[in-house]
């Protein structure tokens, strides 16, 4: 017998499948508690540390059933080929480690066809380590990106597979949860770069200022971008309607909760000013199909484990929310409704705005863990609606 290794789309393809295995997290209790593998499909997750391994083999293997696969996690690699090695001396007859450890499920990207018209395809990306979406729209040999992660090596694959060349790319807000791709997808591609000068204006990133209403086109045909200001998750924050259809919401309307206004420090004001964006929302045809920058978690997921509502069951579902019809009952329930920031939000927010570098494994560091974008205690209380 002997270990092998794995990679994280074969992780999350297993989960999907529903597999027997257990995953076996062998990094210590805290940073498991910060960030662990979580999947559309139930399945057995232990949290045994390397260090439980190297005191006390025996007693350490023993918490691990046998006649399972055993899926090996920790922080690069070298942990789990050691755990691994144990289990095989032991018995264990499929045991497999993962190549490069949680980072390269953190940095996971799985895409998902929304739509598929005559004219345009409309992809998901779905980052399943962070709990968020990326988006991709094809039209003949272009392709639009909005809100990328920086694994852009991913996004860059993706559009030579469909035989494109990525031509603009979008970010909806200066993100505080996640190290953004733009800049580097248009550095290394030449592609155009569009955020809102609500956050972006005192940023040192090389972008074109959207404005509200503006629309955005493939060099022929295909369908309009049009621009949508919905402030309050942060003042600059950006939605976007494609063809009528579908709504990018970014991190202001999830399938369950709203975007959180408290991230920049000024709950108050940004509550009022999402707060008017939601009445905005209202407005909108309730058949537009809702296509977050966020979930909270896969039981917001379709039948086809992607993420999208029509907006119509989006207001039904969080209507304690948007029934609200005063500012300030508004602004209360949404502060009662958070969970505390992370402390690396802060420096996210001055490394997406180019005003403060760091090394490649830092950015690692700060990129990993799953959001706290959303009005988090009220979305998990929404955990049992049913989903579409």
């Amino acid at each position: 017998m002997s270990i092998h290794p794995f990679e994280a789309k074969d992780l999350f393809d297993a989960i999907v499948l529903r597999s027997d295995m257990i995953v076996l997290d062998v990094r210590n209790e805290k940073d498991f508690a910060r960030f662990h593998v979580e999947g559309p499909r139930p399945f057995e997750l232990l949290n045994i540390s390397y260090y439980d391994f190297m005191e006390n083999e025996e007693l350490s293997t023993s918490k691990v059933p046998k006649n399972h696969p055993i899926r090996i996690v920790c922080a690069k690699e070298g942990s789990a080929k050691y755990v691994g090695e144990i289990l095989d001396k032991h018995g264990f007859a499929d045991v497999r480690y993962l190549t490069g450890g949680i980072k390269t499920w953190g940095n996971l990207l799985v895409p998902k066809q929304v739509a598929a018209h005559n004219d345009y395809t409309l992809y998901q990306f779905i980052r399943p380590g962070k709990a968020s979406c990326s988006y991709g729209l094809q039209h003949g040999k272009e392709l639009m990106l909005f809100d990328p992660s920086r694994n852009i090596n991913f996004y860059l694959d993706f559009a030579k597979k469909l035989g494109c060349i990525i031509t603009k790319t979008f970010e909806t807000h200066l993100q505080a949860d996640y190290i953004a791709g733009s800049r580097d997808v248009a550095k290394q591609t030449g592609a155009q770069f569009y955020a809102n000068d609500g956050d972006f204006k005192d940023s040192k990133n090389n972008y074109i200022p959207v404005q509200d209403g503006d629309s955005y086109h493939f060099s022929s045909g295909g369908p309009a971008v049009q621009v949508m200001f919905t402030p309050g998750h942060t003042p600059g924050s950006t939605s976007f309607l494609i063809d009528n259809r579908y709504f990018l919401s970014g991190d202001t309307v999830f399938i369950n909760s709203v975007g959180r206004p408290d991230l920049g420090g000024q709950a108050e004001k940004w509550s009022a000013m999402l707060f008017q964006t939601i009445q905005k929302i209202k407005e909108l045809n309730l058949e537009l199909l809702v296509l977050p920058a966020h979930f909270i978690d896969w039981g917001e997921a379709n039948e086809k484990l992607f993420f999208a509502l029509p907006l119509s069951e989006v207001l039904s579902r969080n209507k304690d929310i948007y029934n609200l019809s005063d500012v300030d009952k508004f602004a209360d329930f949404i502060k009662a409704n958070m969970r505390p920031q992370p402390e690396e939000y802060a420096t996210i927010r001055l490394v997406n705005a180019n005003l403060q570098q760091e090394s490649d494994d830092k950015q690692e560091e700060l990129d990993l863990g799953k959001n706290e974008c959303a009005a988090s205690a009220y979305a998990a209380k929404q955990q049992g609606a049913p989903a579409s």
